[in-house]
């Protein structure tokens, strides 16, 4: 791998998850010299561990972090509001792998949806139209099945339930995809064994993430250096007011400084506003790109909740690909059921250290025995549905909690808005509809777990008195600043969101070196 001096003019991309991971092989193939940098370690396929808590344990984000306000998290993980990775790679790496678009009208909700109280809705900049050809691209990058006549996935157990249930109840839409998992061997990937371990890191390789394609192609055309364990700490700037470098701290916490000609940050709708708001200096004394004071507003997560099923027979929903089932039908705006916005219903697979975690939080005793003894006999839908952007619900610097290096942890406030709890609400009652269906003998409603899709704190807006970017993700007030990850989504929409983030991704990096090469 190439290396780079501290005073090279690089750009330097902050997170190798799937938006910096994507920016990085993109301008590497245009020629321009990337440092990436990666708070976490290089944690290579083989050296994954098919054990749900070891796995967890070796590539989860765990520095420290506070969830308040309302939501089920900050009373029952309210040190854990979000799941996340921290190695190369990113959140890809124990992503579930589902690919969903947005719709032409998730881009436009306030103009869709009218004004709705206590939510800060507003249309994107950009529309599908727009993103159309990098929703193609990212998709054969990434291999989505039931795409570019990729092969659609084999049927487990626990997809057979959903899809059965599903077309029982009257639904049309249902599929073992869109999905980032191979069916049969693709761009160097094989075929998936069905083995169940995809959150753990998925040791076959068959699953797409930046750690087995962008990271090793981006450095493999000598332009790109991943320093790893390396945690940015401050983004500085020059006279002039750009970004002229990165502040980071190796493993033994000694700081160290990386010139650069642009820098964009990817570390989720968590990190990167904490970043940016711990980069606070002189001329923007509440963090950088903040003069709209939108930076850490607005974070969304997805409505999101758990049904599961109990049946005479047994299920093994472990077995085969975690997430590889699909109902659209909800994903509709119609708000004659009583919301804005819709929502997909998705298979889930939970092994049993995770199924017995967050089934039913905090309980104990014979009921909750009971719901362990019927693990396999038990079926799974999770539920991925719009929230509403709120100013509310954002990331702030704590005033108490610290990090391993000594700096302000984020704490992340969160309240549900009552369009979120009718939507959840009434697809709790969908999705027990779909198991009832095919015969459950019991029902059981799960709240939601930490949360995997982080959005919103940055967000993309045309006017810069209203968001952080504008619509290539450049901030607004440091035009060499860049923000690629969930972060800059202006509504988080029903899908779930890596399939959307990558690409950003790629059209940013047509943008910025178009801008690179202007400077």
């Amino acid at each position: 791998m190439r290396t780079f001096e501290a005073d090279d003019a690089v750009v330097v991309v902050i997170g190798s998850g799937p938006g910096g991971a994507t920016l990085a092989h993109q301008l590497a193939m245009r020629s321009v010299p990337v440092v990436v940098l990666e708070a976490g370690p290089w944690i290579a396929n083989e050296e994954f561990v098919n054990d749900d808590n070891k796995a967890f344990e070796q590539l989860s984000w765990l520095e420290p972090r506070l969830a308040t306000g309302s939501w089920s998290l900050a009373t029952d993980f309210p040190s854990l509001p979000a799941w996340n990775a921290r190695c190369v790679g990113g959140t890809a790496v124990l992503w579930t792998g589902v690919c969903p678009r947005f719709k032409a009208h998730e881009f436009r909700a306030l103009s869709t949806y009218g004004g709705v109280d206590g939510a800060a809705l507003a249309d994107w900049p950009i529309g599908l139209a727009e993103l159309e050809p990098f929703y193609s691209s990212a998709e054969q990058a990434i291999g989505v099945t039931h795409r570019h006549g990729k092969k659609p996935l084999p049927a487990n157990n626990n997809y057979k339930v959903l899809a059965e249930g599903a077309r029982r109840v009257g639904y049309r839409h249902y599929a073992t995809g869109p999905y980032a998992g191979n069916a049969e061997p693709y761009d160097g990937r094989p075929a998936t064994l069905q083995d169940g371990f995809n959150s753990q890191g998925d040791k076959h390789g068959s699953k797409w993430s930046p750690l087995v394609r962008e990271i090793p192609r981006a450095i493999a055309t000598g332009n790109v250096e991943v320093r790893t364990q390396c945690q940015a700490v401050q983004i500085t700037l020059g006279a002039d007011g750009r970004a002229d470098s990165v502040i980071y701290a190796d493993p033994s916490g000694a700081l160290h400084r990386q010139r650069a000609v642009a820098v964009a940050v990817a570390g989720n709708a968590i990190e990167t506003p904490r970043l940016l708001m711990l980069s606070a200096e002189s001329r923007h004394p509440d963090g950088l790109a903040n003069s709209s004071g939108q930076l850490g507003r607005n974070y969304m997560r997805h409505a999101t909740g758990v049904v599961h099923g109990q049946f005479p027979e047994p299920v093994h929903h472990y077995r085969g690909e975690n997430m590889a089932g699909v109902v659209s039908d909800e994903s509709r705006h119609d708000p004659a059921r009583g919301f804005v916005g819709g929502y997909y219903m998705e298979m889930i697979s939970q092994g049993l250290p995770s199924f017995v975690t967050f089934a039913t939080p905090g309980a104990w005793g014979r009921a909750y025995t009971e719901i362990i003894e019927a693990y396999t006999h038990t079926a799974s839908i999770w539920i991925c549905g719009e929230d509403m952007p709120q100013p509310t619900n954002r990331v702030t610097l704590s005033d108490t909690l610290k990090d391993s290096v000594g700096l302000p942890a984020p704490e992340v406030h969160y309240d549900d808005h009552p369009n979120d709890l009718a939507l959840r609400t009434h697809a709790y009652g969908q999705a027990e509809a779909i198991m009832s269906a095919v015969g459950a003998t019991r029902l059981l409603r799960s709240p939601a777990m930490p949360s995997g899709h982080n959005m919103g704190t940055a967000r993309m807006s045309t006017d810069p008195a209203t968001g952080v970017v504008n619509a290539f993700g450049q901030a607004h007030d440091v035009n060499n600043l860049y923000i690629c990850d969930g972060s800059i989504f202006t509504t988080g929409a029903a899908a779930n969101p890596t399939l959307t983030i990558v690409a950003l991704a790629m059209r940013q990096a047509a943008y910025l070196t178009n801008q690179l090469d202007r400077w």
